[in-house]
């Protein structure tokens, strides 16, 4: 168990990190206009199941591997990176929706989720990020540290999803308001297709220095 101080300074820092919006939180709010509440809450919950998997690579060792390997971290970063332009393309192709069909069928639903864990399972920076934050609070005295990142990663986690969750809903909310606007669906079609695209170029360019 990680010191209860250091445990207290991390979910502060934590909190300032995860309020100041990121590209996990333009891709939430840009789904969350797109297609409401609910799918925005679905693909809160898909990125943090792929959160789960870098804290795991966290626990033992294998960010590491990544950041090292350039071969590894390449692979890593243009899988995720073209899988996001993927995305934007094929919003910006996207047809008008019916202003008075349901907002999210089912099957869009899905495609939420799986979007939302893909992107952060093959998100270098994810890696990158756990693998230089979480160190700095973990005590070598307090025993196991793959026990102390592990515990501090699902900290996080659990603080990213509820205020991830929030970004979604406030997102979701105004979209409610807007979406039946033909005007504003081709704004949210540019808006959501420009931000695909632009977060799978900074993904490209990502350093694992």
């Amino acid at each position: 168990m990680p010191d209860l101080t250091l445990w207290g300074l991390f979910v502060v820092a934590s909190l300032m990190l995860l309020l100041t919006p990121g590209p996990a939180v333009l891709f939430i709010v840009a789904r969350s206009i797109q297609q409401g509440r609910t799918a925005g809450l679905v693909s809160v919950i898909g990125i943090h199941l792929g959160t789960i998997v870098h804290i795991a690579a966290a626990a033992i060792g294998l960010s590491a591997l990544i950041v090292s390997s350039a071969l590894a971290f390449a692979i890593v970063k243009y899988l995720g990176a073209a899988y996001l332009i993927w995305m934007g393309i094929r919003t910006f192709m996207a047809k008008e929706l019916d202003p008075e069909l349901p907002v999210v069928p089912a099957e869009p639903l899905r495609r939420a989720f799986r979007d939302g864990f893909v992107v952060n399972l093959f998100n270098p920076k994810t890696a990158i990020f756990f693998l230089a934050f979480l160190p700095q609070f973990v005590d070598p005295t307090r025993g196991a540290l793959h026990w102390q990142i592990l515990i501090l990663g699902l900290t996080f986690m659990g603080l990213g999803i509820m205020s991830d969750a929030l970004f979604a809903l406030v997102a979701g909310t105004a979209g409610d308001l807007l979406r039946r606007s033909r005007r504003f669906q081709r704004f949210l079609r540019w808006f959501s297709g420009t931000s695909f695209i632009g977060l799978g170029a900074t993904a490209a360019l990502a350093t694992n220095k």
